[in-house]
């Protein structure tokens, strides 16, 4: 429920000090007008105490019962009602405590149409700002419960992203023991040691982690040497960073899935040796990771797979940074080459590392 526009110490300071400074000039007004401080006084206070009750109920009103967008004449009438009940309690107040002041009385009988429209107009002025205050805060919470699902929704998302990318690195890497474990068996328990230690690194990982360059380097050199079982000679990967740089973030396990598809791409359909580049470096206020495979358009037709690789990361990217342009694809001279940039917080050295 929203909180009422009096509800905090200092507007309600302004209400008190605004009414205050009202009463003050009604009784000089009525003093002018040749009546006694006494009369002039006690006609303040009772017919100002009963509007500021009267607009404190309206006002509370307003908080449970909102009218329809358009359906303001309810809140005219309204306000008419409780102005024309407050006009006849001043005068039944006024006539008891007075019954003798006959000058007085002409007086309140002559111009109650006049203090009935200033009450009226002081009831608007106050429902309409408590309306538009509670539309206000209508539209906050429904902005904070909008962001709240929407955030919901991406940690849902990047948790079932999470939750694919390991079962399906698994798959694969199995796939490659089975059909090592008969021909080669010795590379294939080297495989499954290294899968071993690959998978452990993985599980002690927080859910959605951001971690430094280094540590995602480090973990993917542990892929990277099973994929090496798998092929052989035939697959060579030079990964390079400043070494300063390797502080720099990013979230866990986003390279593996790129590398992957750069290994799919590279060394399928082929028999050469093929040389995976991974280049990382800062750029302004970004860490920009370059990936590079040979690729020959004409030839290269990898298995059949999910598809999971560049779409994975370009979703992730976009819940994390709500941006389509930090993963870009580019084929030039028979390299095809994916480029991500991950904004960065600030900026670090430049000394060189090689892994």
């Amino acid at each position: 429920m929203a909180s009422s526009p009096l509800g905090t110490l200092k507007n309600k300071t302004i209400f008190a000090a605004a009414w205050l400074g009202w009463s003050i000039m009604q009784v000089k007004i009525l003093q002018d007008w040749g009546f006694t401080a006494k009369i002039a006084a006690l006609d303040s206070l009772v017919s100002n105490g009963l509007l500021a009750t009267f607009t404190i109920i309206i006002v509370n009103s307003l908080r449970y019962y909102r009218p329809k967008k358009g359906k303001y004449i309810y809140i005219i009438t309204i306000c008419a009602v409780k102005a024309g009940l407050w006009g006849v309690l001043v005068k039944y107040i006024m006539s008891n405590i007075f019954p003798a002041e006959t000058a007085y009385l002409d007086f309140l009988e002559k111009f109650m149409p006049i203090r009935f429209d200033i009450a009226l107009l002081v009831a608007l002025c106050m429902a309409l700002i408590s309306e538009l205050f509670y539309t206000l805060e209508e539209q906050k919470d429904s902005e904070y419960r909008k962001t709240d699902a929407e955030k919901l929704a991406r940690e849902a998302e990047l948790y079932k992203l999470r939750q694919q990318l390991q079962p399906h690195f698994l798959f694969n890497s199995l796939n490659s023991i089975s059909a090592l474990i008969t021909i080669q068996p010795a590379q294939a328990r080297k495989m499954i040691q290294q899968l071993s230690d690959f998978l452990r690194g993985t599980l002690k990982k927080e859910e959605n982690q951001w971690i430094s360059l280094e540590d995602e380097l480090q973990h993917l050199q542990l892929y990277l040497d099973i994929e090496k079982v798998r092929f052989g000679h035939r697959l060579n990967t030079a990964v390079t960073c400043a070494g300063a740089d390797a502080k720099l973030t990013l979230p866990s396990m986003l390279l593996q899935p790129l590398v992957e598809n750069a290994i799919k791409f590279g060394l399928y359909d082929t028999t050469e040796t093929v040389t995976i580049t991974i280049d990382a470096a800062r750029e302004s206020h970004y860490l920009v990771v370059t990936i590079q495979n040979p690729f020959d358009p004409e030839t290269s037709s990898p298995k059949q797979g999910t598809g999971f690789g560049l779409s994975s990361v370009q979703r992730r990217l976009y819940l994390l940074f709500a941006r389509n342009d930090l993963l870009s694809t580019r084929h030039t001279d028979n390299l095809f080459t994916t480029v991500i940039k991950i904004p960065q917080p600030k900026a670090v050295g430049t000394e060189t590392l090689n892994y």
